[in-house]
């Protein structure tokens, strides 16, 4: 998997375009954008990545790409990057008002993996 696999995803897209051009995306939109690419890149390309942000150290960004893998956090729903978003200046999800946009989960394909992790996490939780 690559880079060109999370273009897929009109948000994704929109936040590579914003790295690419030094903007700065945010916690959240850092945390979101990590969420997600572990699953598509490597771990130094994520940072590579995140560090065009003007406002993202490179130690600062490689604590939270250990932090997401370690904790095995899985990409967020619509609601909670809604909900992320409300909470800083960047629009993480480019068309919030479309309610098929940012939906990770039907935009790209995870590894079955993931699927697996969720539904094990949710037969818990009941």
């Amino acid at each position: 998997m690559s880079v060109e696999d999370l273009r897929q995803s009109q948000m994704m897209s929109h936040m590579l375009d914003a790295l690419e051009n030094g903007e700065d995306i945010g916690h959240y939109g850092r945390l979101t954008f990590a969420m997600i690419s572990r699953y598509f890149v490597d771990n130094d390309e994520i940072v590579r990545l995140l560090t065009q942000d003007h406002d993202a150290g490179e130690q600062e960004v490689r604590a939270m790409v250990q932090q997401v893998e370690e904790k095995g956090y899985s990409p967020p729903r619509r609601d909670r990057i809604l909900e992320w978003q409300s909470q800083q200046d960047f629009q993480i999800c480019p068309n919030p008002d479309d309610p098929d946009a940012c939906n990770i989960y039907n935009e790209l394909e995870f590894p079955d993996e993931l699927y697996e992790d969720i539904q094990r996490y949710r037969e818990e939780k009941a």
